[in-house]
């Protein structure tokens, strides 16, 4: 293969749009853009999110709320419930939930809630647990270790 060979991919390149270039092209004289008017001249047209002078939406909507710097980053959460899904002795760990779709990402780490109940005894490793999950997991015969 020589550089004169190459070719882009079928499809990748379009021809460029020549307007104003006579009126067989279909783009002639006034080039699409209609006669007179604001956006018929160069430069013309309006802002992004320019109203035509009545009260923009931006402005109209009331504010509310703001995003707290200072606060902690959440961290996934995973009830003991959904632990039920795994088998009998397996290592439950951030990538195996993530695997498993129970949780999207684990940048904040992962935290185990105590809601429902677990039968089967398995080894969950998480960032964090709560007093219920902890003793839920202990108690089906599974260990609970903080990473």
């Amino acid at each position: 293969m020589k550089l004169h060979e190459l070719s882009p991919a079928a499809g990748s390149n379009r021809d460029v749009k020549r307007i104003g270039r006579g009126h067989g092209s279909g783009n002639g004289k006034t080039a699409g853009k209609g006669h007179k008017g604001q956006n018929a001249r160069s430069g013309g047209g309006v802002r992004p999110g320019f109203e035509g002078g009545q009260m923009p939406m931006t402005r109209r909507i009331p504010k509310r709320g703001f995003n707290n710097i200072f606060a902690a980053p959440k961290c996934a959460c995973v009830n003991v419930s959904d632990l039920e899904i795994f088998k009998e002795g397996t290592e439950v760990d951030a990538d195996l939930l993530r695997a498993s779709g129970l949780i999207k990402k684990t940048d904040n780490g992962v935290k185990i809630l105590g809601n429902g109940e677990l039968s089967k005894p398995l080894t969950v490793k998480a960032s964090a647990f709560s007093a219920s999950a902890k003793e839920k997991i202990e108690k089906a015969g599974g260990k609970a270790e903080v990473m």
